[in-house]
């Protein structure tokens, strides 16, 4: 179990090296008792011979107890999610024309929408917020502000427009973070951010989704990228035909993947809303290391008392 703990004071643990020394000089004591030799100097000696059992359990209880001091020594640490104070997260929508497929209620693009919104006010206040379009090119349509209202009327006001540049649109999300207001209390340091990326299709147009993904990665900025709608999903043509508009599911996934971030499916508005409601969580905390010392130093006193009990037990006379 110790080597899948983490320490902040790792050295401390060569104390437990000791450990294996006093149960050798025990099983040695108990071994000379066994031959009668230097009975009354062992440490069998000292207890009645009846019930070895008890007697062995008392010794390896007090062992036990030795490690867990040693370990609680050592300081022990755990992650704990705590809530962010700030941060910048860029919601990223795909605005291209297979956004008006209706195999997600009313469309695509207006679940999405009605899905962002309520994922940006749900977000810590302290947080910056950006919006960015993108089909054919990409703009950043809000620059990182902590304005809701802003962000959600920018958000409502998105129309169609044709072709798709996923690539486009993580670059420009990129750039949207150059705009992040400095932290009065700490001016040069950058905060954390995310990307959010919502689309339904795959690249037709600009640069490489992949190549903006390692940017992003160089960046320290992991995408969350969701891939929304069905594989039955179609939209209207000129001349009144039907065109099919599946999803594609393996770049938003790899694009994931090369930044660090993680890959969502969602088929219905339900579904979206799930999806932004796990992302909000995963973006508003951060893993924070704690010494949990006193847990195992807890534990070591209760070991301790059970041995001395058995002790105890040994060396009364009871009527």
């Amino acid at each position: 179990m110790i080597p899948m703990i983490e320490f902040l004071s790792p050295g401390r643990l060569w104390w437990l090296a000791l450990v294996p020394l006093l149960v050798a000089a025990y099983a040695l004591l108990m071994s000379q008792a066994a031959r009668g030799r230097g009975h009354r100097d062992t440490l069998a000696g000292l207890l009645p011979p009846d019930r070895p059992w008890l007697r062995h359990l008392a010794v390896g209880l007090a062992v036990l107890s030795l490690v867990s001091l040693t370990v609680a020594f050592a300081r022990p640490k755990q992650e704990i999610l705590v809530p962010r104070e700030r941060a910048t997260v860029v919601v990223t929508v795909d605005v291209s024309l297979s956004m008006e497929a209706e195999d997600v209620q009313p469309n695509r693009l207006e679940a999405a929408k009605d899905a962002a919104e309520e994922f940006v006010g749900s977000l810590p206040t302290t947080f910056n917020v950006a919006l960015v379009s993108f089909a054919g090119t990409a703009s950043v349509v809000v620059p990182p502000t902590q304005d809701r209202g802003t962000v959600a009327a920018a958000i409502d006001s998105l129309t169609l427009q044709p072709s798709t540049a996923i690539g486009e649109g993580i670059y420009t999300s990129l750039s949207a973070l150059a705009q992040v207001p400095p932290d009065p209390a700490h001016p040069d340091a950058p905060p954390p951010a995310r990307v959010v990326l919502l689309s339904d299709g795959y690249t037709t147009i600009g640069r490489p989704a992949a190549s903006a993904a390692e940017a992003a990665k160089a960046q320290d900025v992991p995408i969350y990228t969701i891939a929304y709608g069905t594989p039955y999903g179609t939209i209207e043509v000129e001349g009144g035909n039907r065109e099919p508009v599946p999803v594609d599911y393996t770049e938003l996934a790899n694009v994931a993947r090369i930044s660090g971030g993680e890959s969502y499916r969602a088929e219905t508005a339900g579904q979206l809303k799930e999806v932004y409601r796990d992302i909000g969580s995963s973006v508003g905390k951060e893993a924070v290391a704690v010494d949990v010392s006193n847990r195992y130093a807890g534990m070591a006193l209760v070991l301790a008392v059970l041995a001395s009990l058995g002790v105890v037990s040994l060396a009364a006379r009871w009527p």
